[in-house]
C-alpha cells in the first residue's frame, strides 16, 4: 500500500476514534495505560491515547531536518509510519529512552537503492544528561538526530504509561 494511502486511512481511523473535534481537544487526565502513541511532526506534538481518547499531549522536538521520511543514517530526519515501542533504555545519554522499531522492511529499499544505511536507534527520549531544556532550546528548536525529544519529567510519565509493544504512528 502506498504510504500516502496508509496515512489517509490511519488519519480517518484516528478521527473516528477520537470523536468530535471538541472531544479530541480535551485531554483526559487519568492514569490508564496508553494503547497508542501518535506523533504529528508538523505540529511537534505527541499524544498518548487510550481507547481512542487522548489522555496526554506533549510538545516535542524532532530531528534537526524533520521534513520528510527518514532516508538514511545521519540525515537528521524523524521517520514517518507505523512502528512499535519495542524496548527501553533506563540509562540513556538522554535521561531515559523508549526505542521506536525503525527501520522496518518497508524502510529498507530506499536506503538500499542509494547504498546507504537506513539508520536506527530512533528513540523517544529526555534531555541530554547534565543539560537543561534551555541549553538545547527545547521544544522550540529541533535538536535531535532524528529522535523525538521531551523533557525528563515528560519521559518519566510516558515511561510509566506506555508498555513495550505499544504501536506508535508518526505522521508528517
Amino acid at each position: 500500500m502506498p504510504p500516502g494511502r496508509l496515512f489517509a486511512i490511519l488519519a480517518l481511523v484516528l478521527g473516528l476514534l477520537a470523536g468530535s473535534p471538541a472531544q479530541a481537544t480535551e485531554t483526559a487526565r487519568y492514569d490508564r495505560k496508553a494503547d497508542l502513541v501518535v506523533v504529528y511532526k508538523a505540529k511537534r506534538e505527541l499524544q498518548l491515547l487510550h481507547h481512542g481518547r487522548v489522555i496526554r499531549r506533549y510538545a516535542v522536538a524532532l530531528g534537526r531536518n524533520p521534513e520528510g521520511h527518514k532516508r538514511m543514517e545521519g540525515d537528521g530526519r524523524t521517520p514517518e509510519g507505523v512502528y512499535q515501542i519495542d524496548w527501553r533504555n533506563p540509562n540513556s545519554n538522554f535521561y531515559r529512552a523508549l526505542h521506536v522499531s525503525y527501520p522496518q522492511e518497508r524502510d529498507l529499499p530506499s536506503a538500499a537503492r542509494w547504498g546507504v544505511s537506513p539508520g536506527g536507534l530512533i528513540m523517544l527520549h529526555g534531555l541530554p544528561n547534565g543539560f537543561d531544556r534551555d541549553y538545547v532550546g527545547h521544544p522550540e528548536r529541533d535538536w535531535t538526530n532524528g529522535c523525538i525529544a521531551l523533557t525528563n519529567d515528560e519521559i518519566d510519565e510516558i515511561w510509566s504509561l506506555v508498555d513495550d509493544g505499544t504501536t506508535i504512528i508518526i505522521f508528517p
